[in-house]
């Protein structure tokens, strides 16, 4: 091997174990605010001088009695605390976490607060701790929970704190109604404050790639033609306030989502976003702060729970919910795809009928695969029989080469008519490629977030969840840029690549053969990058990739059998078989050489 080639390799690994140690780094301290980007419209901070309060309202009676119980739909399993009237949990009966648990919307350590919490004004360092006496009651209407607690005001005045919770069947979405009638703080521009304080879950440990996994804050701002843009919210000395007409503020993960949306669009709210300061590092928490003069009876809705159009998308039409609720367009908040959407759709539609007559999505995404190999193969063809056509001919393009070192000019003009000769097209290798492209991009896509796959066994045993990496063993040390997770599909999926690109690479001679060091890249180096780039890389993307480049090179072996086949290799490999061009050339050359030594003589 040359030392070039080798000091290639060296700095290639050098500076991917760089990129991805730094990479770790920066999404593990601060996720969203390095990788939070515009939608549609941006949100335009405003961090104002808000009056913020200390609590001026003693409890009117003091307990000590913290109780936690559960209520439960036919949807949700929800856990209160009566301590601040909050939720401690919101588990999602449906749908299962990596330990085959519940999954649960809230997600906090263990020195955060609950969700729902109150605060007076707009402080919301200093929520309200104290003990409420509360009451359950189930009807038609749903289920009820109720929690109160008398206050007094420093003029001696009692009022009592209201905040209830309506539950229903068949619902992700919940109303949240706070009744804080005489609590008029003086002083303050907002009565007071309602949060949403936790991460959303299932629970996770470090976010090791935000391409795969991550948690994003979105914002819906009402335009002034009424429309909702969905924009994302940048946070500055991680807070970020607003006094903007908003219709919600949605915290999201690849596949869950809270949102929360206040029911009076005409109420001047502050909005407020902060980082996590407890054990969650991630963008966690909003708020929503009330006017001084709203205290009567002010609802919130919030929804929690996957992030599925069936469920975000029924809310345009009151008969669609349980609720009646018209025109509360959640699935505005959901990730919206790329301009390959459309596409999208149509593989999962695909997808979709291939898991209706085989129940299994990794054999859906091999099936899938395949059919579209199949339909791509007309094109394909041509590319894959061009290169080996290339191939063929490359005794001959080395002569050219050799004859004119000096003169790329005329250099290209002979490989052009050789090429033309013979029917080769130099774009034949590129242009299928270029077609696939946006194919390639858009199953991607589909494979990284669609919902169905999460929790959805391949092989069991080995793959047992193809929204996620599969582990084969876990050490009791890391190994570097790795961690200690052992997957076996990045190995596969690396292999693969590397005999898909050597055969490539092989059929490919007139480009490769004049820089060996490029084809050793692209044989090597590549894979060797993009294994460390995809290690984590959920099951199902792993999968559709690997059985992407054994199709591949199944496809380039067949057409270089048939280009054997068809004489054209064998008859480039006999000398005698050098083009009439060529030969007319060398015949030239040699007439020339001729002249010249006659002239020399006849100077003599």
């Amino acid at each position: 091997m040359e030392k070039k080639t080798i000091w290639i390799f060296v700095i290639t690994v050098v500076v991917v174990f760089a990129f991805v140690f730094i990479q770790q780094l920066i999404t593990s301290s601060n996720e969203q605010n390095a990788k939070s980007t515009e939608v549609q419209e941006a949100v335009v901070e405003e961090v104002e001088e808000t009056k913020v309060l200390t609590p001026t309202y003693e409890p009117a009676s003091y307990s000590e009695t913290r109780e936690t119980f559960t209520i439960e739909t036919d949807y949700l399993s929800v856990d209160f605390d009566t301590k601040g009237a909050s939720i401690s949990s919101i588990k999602m009966k449906n749908y299962n976490d990596a330990n085959g648990d519940l999954a649960d919307v809230v997600f906090n350590g263990e020195n955060d607060h609950n969700a729902f919490l109150l605060y007076w004004g707009s402080d919301i360092e200093n929520p309200v701790l104290d003990n409420f006496d509360y009451k359950v009651e189930e009807g038609s209407d749903g289920i009820s929970v109720q929690f109160s607690k008398s206050y007094k005001k420093e003029n001696g005045e009692v009022f009592t704190l209201i905040k209830t919770f309506l539950f229903k069947n068949g619902e992700y979405l919940f109303k949240v109604s706070v009744d804080a009638t005489g609590a008029e703080l003086t002083g303050s521009d907002y009565s007071y404050t309602l949060g949403y304080e936790p991460q959303v879950g299932p629970g996770f440990h470090i976010l090791k790639n935000n391409n795969y996994d991550y948690r994003r804050f979105y914002a819906g701002l009402i335009k002034s033609n009424g429309k909702v843009a969905r924009s994302t919210v940048r946070l500055s000395n991680n807070s970020f306030y607003s006094t903007k007409d908003f219709k919600w503020f949605s915290l999201t993960s690849k596949y869950f989502t809270v949102i929360g949306s206040p029911v009076d669009q005409d109420a001047a709210y502050l909005y407020q976003a902060k980082q996590g300061t407890g054990d969650i590092s991630q963008t966690n928490g909003f708020f929503i702060s009330v006017p001084a003069e709203k205290t009567e009876v002010m609802d919130f809705y919030y929804y929690c729970g996957p992030q599925l159009k069936s469920f975000l998308g029924s809310y345009y039409s009151g008969t669609d919910n349980a609720w009646g609720i018209r025109g509360l367009n959640l699935d505005d908040a959901m990730e919206s795809g790329s301009m390959l959407s459309w596409l999208e759709n149509i593989l999962k539609a695909l997808l979709q009928l291939l898991y209706k007559i085989i129940p299994n999505y990794g054999v859906g995404i091999v099936l899938v695969t395949l059919i579209l190999k199949l339909l791509l193969w007309p094109l394909t063809k041509k590319g894959m029989a061009s290169t080996s056509k290339m191939q063929a001919l490359s005794p001959q393009i080395d002569e050219i080469k050799r004859k004119y070192p000096d003169n790329p000019q005329k250099q290209n003009m002979e490989l052009q008519k050789l090429y033309k000769e013979n029917g080769v097209s130099t774009l034949g290798g590129c242009l299928p490629m270029l077609l696939q492209f946006p194919i390639l991009i858009a199953f991607y896509g589909l494979l990284n977030k669609h919902f169905e796959l999460r929790g959805a066994m391949f092989i069991p045993g080995w793959i047992t969840d193809l929204s996620v990496p599969e582990t084969v063993a876990t050490l009791s040390f890391n190994i570097p840029l790795l961690g200690n997770e052992i997957h076996l599909l990045p190995i596969i999926y690396t292999v693969s690549m590397i005999f898909s690109m050597k055969y490539t690479q092989a059929s490919n001679t007139s480009t490769a053969g004049s820089n060996k060091t490029t084809m050793w890249f692209m044989t090597w180096g590549m894979p060797i990058m993009f294994f460390f780039i995809l290690y984590s890389a959920p099951s199902g993307l792993l999968l559709y990739w690997t059985v992407q480049n054994a199709l591949s090179m199944l496809q380039q072996l067949y057409t270089n059998s048939k280009v054997f086949k068809s004489g054209l290799q064998k008859e480039a490999e006999k000398p005698k078989k050098t083009s009439k061009f060529v030969l007319r050339y060398q015949e030239k050359l040699k007439a020339l050489e001729e002249a010249n030594n006659n002239n020399k003589k006849g100077k003599k």
